[in-house]
């Protein structure tokens, strides 16, 4: 169990994780942007760090400006949230290469599931079911329509690197 976590985040997410952990008696960080000076979440937590400008690119996506705030407050785990850095590989390996914890899938699995034909494949080989339908990349479109049409229509189409429904096609 960890004494102290710093949440990787920002409003309601934040404020869900930051009331779990007190609920355990575990300690939190909250970081900020200029944006979220005065955000509920940075007022529940037990201490605050700033970390840069508005920008989710200036803050909330600075692995290093992360990492300092852990070092600063002692707290000896992150938990990331959802979205912004959660499912960033280099995020996680940052992490465990400077001694903080990660709360949630180890560098590789992150890898592995960011790329839906090796998570697929990773699934297939825990025999976990998985919906049917080509397991591999697909060249061009006259190889699509080659293999929709052993598959049967309609097929959906999704980008192998692509989240949350993005790019997703029916045929």
């Amino acid at each position: 169990m960890f004494s102290k976590i710093l949440i990787a985040n920002r409003g309601e997410i934040a404020c869900r994780v930051i009331k779990t952990a007190k609920r355990m008696g575990i300690k939190t960080v909250a970081v900020y942007s200029d944006a979220d000076r005065d955000a509920l979440h940075v007022e529940m937590a037990d201490e605050a760090v700033h970390i840069g400008a508005a920008p989710a690119a200036e803050s909330y996506l600075q692995i290093d400006k992360i990492i300092a705030a852990c070092k600063q407050t002692g707290a000896q785990a992150v938990h990331p949230g959802y979205g912004f850095l959660s499912e960033r590989e280099a995020f996680a390996k940052a992490l465990k290469d400077n001694g903080i914890v990660f709360i949630g899938p180890n560098p590789g699995a992150i890898a592995a599931m960011g790329d839906k034909i090796e998570s697929k494949k990773a699934a297939a080989a825990a025999k976990v079911s998985t919906v049917p339908g080509h397991l591999g990349v697909i060249e061009n479109p006259e190889h699509a329509v080659k293999i929709a049409d052993e598959i049967g229509y309609p097929v959906m189409i999704k980008a192998s690197a692509g989240g949350g429904g993005k790019g997703m096609r029916i045929a």
